[in-house]
């Protein structure tokens, strides 16, 4: 990743794990002459511009965005049609507005009434995170081989989706462009899905009144401690998940509710050639993922005490 400059000035709406996270990799690329940020909370602002991600940080949104080449709102999925709102009058022509939702036809639905004639919205989804947010959890390496999908809608300016392409590859990732419905359903099998059963199994634990909460941690260097990763990420955030792309979320719990069932009949009824085929079958797909860079063969994973939290696809989007 040689240092280009793909835009004179970036507006970042929201300095989370993404946002800070953007702003660490355009620093590192040297992607764009100014950084702009905005967040709601004033101490939230105060220490992105200590730790150096932005150049600037104002009080509005619309502040944030005068004269931007480049805005992208990095709040939960359930503030972006309110943003939009705010942003529209001060949105300069031949500008590109895009977000980083986990959803997006829902933000299609939101943001589209406020953007003005000569924008370009491209809406997009870094498939990259961690459980932890704020301004502090972010690092420039948090999209380096990750994917980031695009979701334009017809008619969008094809050289504004080939240069916000060129910014995402500029920031590590891998970039590819997608249907916006057809983006909600793979998304919801492939992140949205096990984060509700996380969140589910951790809550399912918390209430057996068999296990106390100490034996609970004691032991939870077995699979459950992965699932409490998962179940760590930002509560607003997948609060939005699941209210903005019910229909295949509700899909995919229908048929996980399905596959769990003829699991129960297997193991009601000692067929252990169907467990085995199952096990063997979900093995190689754990293998193809590895094999594909989204994940490493080394032990735990490859995390470390100081860096467990680096190493969560898709936990905590902001």
């Amino acid at each position: 990743m040689g240092a280009e400059r793909h835009f004179d000035r970036v507006a970042m709406i929201g300095l989370g794990l993404i946002g800070s996270s953007l702003g660490h990799a355009m620093k590192r690329g040297g992607l764009a002459g100014h950084v702009a940020g905005y967040a709601r909370s004033e101490t939230t602002r105060a220490r992105a511009l200590e730790l150096g991600f932005i150049d600037s940080v104002h009080e509005s949104a619309a502040a944030a965005v005068e004269d931007a080449d480049l805005i992208v709102v990095c709040t939960p999925v359930g503030a972006l049609g309110q943003v939009a709102a705010e942003i529209e009058p001060h949105l300069k022509k031949g500008a590109i507005l895009t977000d980083v939702g986990s959803v997006k036809l829902a933000v299609i639905r939101d943001m589209s009434p406020y953007v003005p004639d000569g924008v370009h919205f491209i809406p997009g989804h870094p498939i990259a995170g961690t459980e932890e947010s704020g301004p502090d959890a972010g690092f420039a390496e948090l999209f380096d081989g990750r994917w980031c999908i695009l979701t334009p809608v017809p008619g969008t300016d094809q050289d504004a989706v080939e240069k916000l392409s060129a910014f995402w590859s500029g920031c590590g990732s891998r970039v590819d462009v997608m249907e916006p419905k057809h983006h909600d359903m793979v998304l919801a099998i492939v992140s949205h899905l096990p984060h509700i059963i996380a969140y589910n199994i951790v809550g399912t634990a918390s209430d057996l009144e068999t296990v106390t909460q100490s034996e609970v941690i004691k032991y939870s260097a077995s699979g459950f401690r992965d699932f409490t990763r998962l179940a760590a990420s930002d509560p607003t955030m997948w609060r939005d998940v699941c209210l903005n792309n019910k229909e295949p979320i509700l899909e995919m719990l229908a048929r996980f509710s399905e596959d769990l069932t003829a699991l129960q009949r297997a193991i009601r009824w000692g067929d252990g050639d169907q467990l085995f085929e199952l096990f063997t079958r979900t093995r190689a797909i754990r293998r193809s993922i590895v094999d594909a860079g989204q994940d490493t063969p080394a032990p735990n994973f490859g995390r470390t005490p100081k860096h467990a939290a680096k190493d969560a696809d898709g936990a905590g989007d902001q």
